[in-house]
This record gives structure tokens, C-alpha cells and sequence, in this order.
């Protein structure tokens, strides 16, 4: 079945503005421009960058997408007002297409408890919204917040009121995840059939996974006639999340004879950019997860495994490589060298600079020595622990010592060089090794720290395998997330929290004249 026979299908990628709304997933400028380019390369229709006055930040963050993301939509989004409508153009004004998103909340319980508008003033307040904003540029969208809590009768006016004031596209939020599949084919055959000018805009989706149906939920809108998908990579997001993007993508692929539809995504950019979004935010996905899970595609019963060797398709509704993952894994040691790291490094999704690749090789010549085999997951978390501390290295680890045992006291012993002197501490104390060598940390930089999250994986398997740390520092009403990797997992800890700590004192100095931020009343739909 060729393209010409499908009806194409936008993917809106919101990882960045309601992805980052996740607790714990706020991104830098620079870890956002990365994963905008990562969506770009993705093949992603829009990428929704932010809320441009929800903050100096995330209008920074816009403003820098905007200037720098080529080949696809940039949109930015604004409650239907005029402040929120100016901001969002001047951050993206120097978008090569730049799509302003408006919103206002539509459900009786959000105009009766947080808007106190009637219905009357909800039109005309989005009328006049979407009207100032068609006045910056031709692409807009218009959100009813809570659309699937909004009556059918009041939802058909305000679409038609917005569509005749300019809106380009309509996007129906399942706004707090209260939809079901039937209940959202209905909603959009209803808004087709009644509303008189639908043909002039695109009908987009936005679902929340409260009840773990916003795949199903978009999927059911797509079958009936939606044109646009709102989601995010992991399906990261609010709650429970978004509608996750590698999900839909290839339940669109895989089944395009049920859905005759098709999407421009890049599917085997889908693990490239998933791995991304992790080492960013630091959320991990579950094994299980579908699409790019470590467990995807692994097949152990074995009844699985005789049907694999027979005939793939036996077991495998997708191959592995076409969203991603390498169909072998190749295996590298002490003597291999920078061409093939440099090869290994691009079939996993990275293009690493000349410096870089210097950086990279020069950790993975370390950790060859102590690991006999290298696989691709130790590849990949050397390669993110570089590439993911873009700030300067103030403190860094020259070397530690650590004891522990039943019935005695941790200990820990650090040396740290900042500039070019070494500092060194010995602490007796904690709960085991990793505690007493964050104690001796905060001895050294003579910092109060607080860890408020520590998470520890292996990157693959094996008694030798790559530990990976994750770890959230706060100091001062700072917190900032640092990572480390070693085949010790207290070097790791350790790695971690300096990488925190670096962090944390990069983020003092940039705000040290902090600009304030704008009131935001909600953050999105």
C-alpha cells in the first residue's frame, strides 16, 4: 500500500511544553535546542516549544527553537489574551513557520470553579484570542480545554466561532484523561457533522493517559476522521503523561491497512530519540514498555524463541530496526578504535564532533580495560555522560576510596580538583558507602546538600556491566540533576553528585539577577 492511498496524518510533538510539565523533567536551554533537534531529524509536523510566558525561560527556550529549528512547525502557546499572545509571537516571530496555539477552557466545571465566565464570554473571549493572534501569522490552533468534559451543543459553537475568527486547526483535549475510544470517535464524528465550516480547519488531538487510554483515544479520533495527533516521546507529561508518540506512530505503520493513514515520522530515529529524552529528564522508561523498551523485542520462552528461528513474523509484528533498535549488538574491546566507536556511535543515533569522539574514546579506552566485552548500553552511557554535561566541570573526581561491612561504620575518602588544586576529605559516617562519600562531598565544596532522588540501573547485563546513576541534588532551593557511570556503582554515586553539584553552581551564577516571571493561572490543556 503506497502513501498516495493513505491519508497523511500530522504528528504535533509536545515533549518540550507539556512533556516538560512532568515533575521532575525540567530542561535547560541547551537540553531543549538537543531534543528539538532530535524531534526535527524525527520527522515530527510541529514541535510545540514551550509557554512563552510561563516564564524568561521558556520564552528564551522558544525564542531559540524558533531561531534555530529548521524544515518544520514551531508553535508556542498562549491563553486567549493579549499578553499571552504578543509574548508568544515575539519568541516566535523568527520561526521559518511558526504556529501560534491558543486555548481557553470550555467544560462546565472549569467555567464555573476556575474561569467564572458564562458561555457567552468563553466565545467571545476565544473569538478575540484566535483573531489577535491570526493577526501575527496564518497558522493557528485553538484548544477548548476539557473538550471532553464540554457539552456537545456549547463544544460546536465555540469550534465554529473559532474557526470562522481564523483557526487553522482545532485541537479537542481529553484534558484530565476522561475519555474512552468510543466516547472520542463520537466526539469528533459529531463535530464533523455539525459543525459547518470543519472543513476549513484540521482536527488535532490532545490525550492525557489518566486511565492509560490516550493511544486508543487518539488512534479512535484518527479512524474518524482527526488529522493531527498532540503527543509526546515516553509519552511523558502531565499525571500520568501524553499519548506517547513512538505508540501511535507505529500502531499507524503497523496497521495502516485498518487505518489507511500514514505519518512523515523517521521511525528508526524512535530509540535514538527516546534514549534522549531519558538522559535529559532523567525518566526512565519500563522495560516492558512498547516500542522502545529493552524488552520490545526480546523474546526468552521458549516457544517464542523456536517460532523467531523459524519465521520472525511468527512473534514480531515490527522489526526491531525499523524503529531503532540494532538488529545485533555488536560487541567492542580494548583494541578497537576510533573509527569503529565512531560507527557504532551513529547506528545508535549520536553524530559526535571531532572533540567529542576524543571524549568518548577516551573513557571507552578506560573502561576496556576493566570489562572484557563492550556492548551497545555501555556504549550509549558513555557517550550520554559526556554529551549531557554541557556545563563546566568546577569540581572533578581525581580519585576515592570507600569501605563498608556488617557491623562497621561507612567510610569514604575523596579527592576533588577544582581549578588547579586537589582537596581531600575522610568521613566515618552514613548508611553505607554512597552516603558517607556524599558527606565527604559536601566536606570538600563545604555545601549543605540534600538528595531528593536516586535512581541506579545497569546499562547492560553481567557482573561487569556498566552501572548508571542518576541522582537529585538540592542546595539553596536549587535542585539540578546529576549523572554518573562506572562499573562501580559508588563511583558512579559519586560522579553523580559532582555532576549535580557543577550543575548547581552554573545555575547560581546565571541567576544571580534573576528576571521575574510572568503569572501563568493554568498550565495547559
Amino acid at each position: 500500500m503506497t502513501t498516495n492511498e493513505l491519508r497523511p496524518i500530522k504528528i504535533f510533538d509536545t515533549t518540550l511544553r507539556d512533556g516538560e510539565q512532568s515533575p521532575g523533567a525540567s530542561m535547560n536551554l541547551n537540553e531543549k535546542l538537543e531534543i528539538a533537534q532530535a524531534l526535527a531529524g524525527l520527522g515530527v509536523d510541529v514541535i510545540e516549544a514551550g509557554f512563552p510566558i510561563a516564564s524568561p525561560g521558556d520564552f528564551e527556550a522558544v525564542r531559540e527553537v524558533s531561531r534555530n529549528i529548521r524544515g518544520t512547525t514551531i508553535c508556542g502557546l498562549a491563553r486567549c489574551n493579549p499578553a499571552d499572545i504578543d509574548r508568544a509571537w515575539e519568541a516566535l516571530k523568527l520561526a521559518e513557520r511558526p504556529r501560534i496555539h491558543v486555548f481557553l477552557a470550555t467544560s462546565a466545571i472549569h467555567r464555573e470553579f476556575k474561569l467564572r465566565m458564562t458561555r457567552e464570554e468563553i466565545i467571545q473571549r476565544a473569538v478575540e484570542g484566535v483573531k489577535r493572534a491570526a493577526r501575527y501569522c496564518d497558522d493557528i490552533e485553538f484548544s477548548p480545554e476539557d473538550a471532553a468534559r464540554t457539552e456537545h451543543d456549547f463544544l460546536c459553537q465555540v469550534v465554529e466561532a473559532a474557526i470562522e475568527a481564523g483557526a487553522t486547526t482545532v485541537n479537542i483535549p481529553d484534558t484530565v484523561g476522561y475519555a474512552v475510544p468510543v466516547h472520542m470517535g463520537q466526539t469528533i464524528d459529531m463535530l464533523r457533522n455539525r459543525v459547518p465550516n470543519i472543513d476549513r480547519a484540521v482536527i488535532s488531538v490532545h490525550c492525557h493517559d489518566d486511565l492509560g487510554l490516550a493511544v486508543a483515544n487518539s488512534l479512535a479520533a484518527v479512524e474518524h476522521g482527526a488529522g493531527q495527533i498532540e503527543c509526546t516521546i515516553n509519552g511523558i507529561g502531565e499525571r500520568a503523561g501524553n499519548c506517547s508518540l513512538e505508540e501511535v506512530v507505529m500502531a499507524i505503520r503497523t496497521r495502516s491497512d485498518y487505518y489507511r493513514c500514514y505519518t512523515n515520522v523517521n521511525t528508526q530515529r524512535l530509540v535514538p530519540t527516546s534514549r534522549l529524552v531519558v538522559s535529559v529528564t532523567g525518566m526512565q522508561v519500563q522495560r516492558n514498555k512498547a516500542i522502545v523498551g529493552r524488552n520490545a523485542f526480546a523474546h526468552e520462552a521458549g516457544i517464542h524463541q523456536d517460532g523467531m528461528l523459524k519465521e520472525r513474523t511468527t512473534y514480531e509484528i515490527m522489526r526491531p530496526e525499523d524503529v531503532g533498535f540494532t538488529q545485533t549488538d555488536l560487541v567492542l574491546g580494548k583494541h578497537s578504535g576510533r573509527a569503529a566507536l565512531n560507527e557504532r556511535a551513529k547506528t545508535l543515533g549520536f553524530q559526535l564532533t571531532g572533540e567529542q569522539l576524543q571524549t568518548v574514546f577516551e573513557e571507552f579506552k578506560k573502561l576496556a580495560d576493566k570489562k572484557k566485552e563492550i556492548y551497545d548500553g555501555d556504549i550509549v552511557a558513555l557517550i550520554e555522560q559526556r554529551l549531557h554535561q554541557a556545563i563546566e566541570e568546577e569540581w572533578s573526581l581525581v580519585l576515592f576510596e570507600a569501605q563498608c561491612g556488617s557491623g562497621r561504620t561507612p567510610s569514604a575518602k575523596l579527592t576533588l580538583r577544582r581549578g588547579d588544586r586537589d582537596y581531600t576529605a575522610e568521613v566515618t559516617a552514613g548508611d553505607g558507602p554512597i552516603d558517607a562519600a556524599f558527606c565527604a562531598v559536601e566536606k570538600i565544596i563545604n555545601k549543605r546538600l540534600s538528595c531528593k532522588g536516586f535512581e541506579a540501573r545497569s546499562a547492560t547485563v553481567g557482573r561487569d556491566a556498566l552501572g548508571e546513576v542518576t541522582m537529585e541534588i538540592e542546595h539553596s532551593g536549587i535542585t539540578c540533576r546529576g549523572r554518573g557511570a562506572s562499573t562501580d556503582t559508588v563511583e558512579a554515586a559519586v560522579m553523580a553528585i559532582l555532576n549535580a553539584v557543577n550543575r548547581i553552581e552554573a545555575e547560581t551564577r546565571r541567576s544571580a539577577t534573576p528576571s521575574p516571571a510572568l503569572p501563568v493561572e493554568q498550565l495547559a490543556p
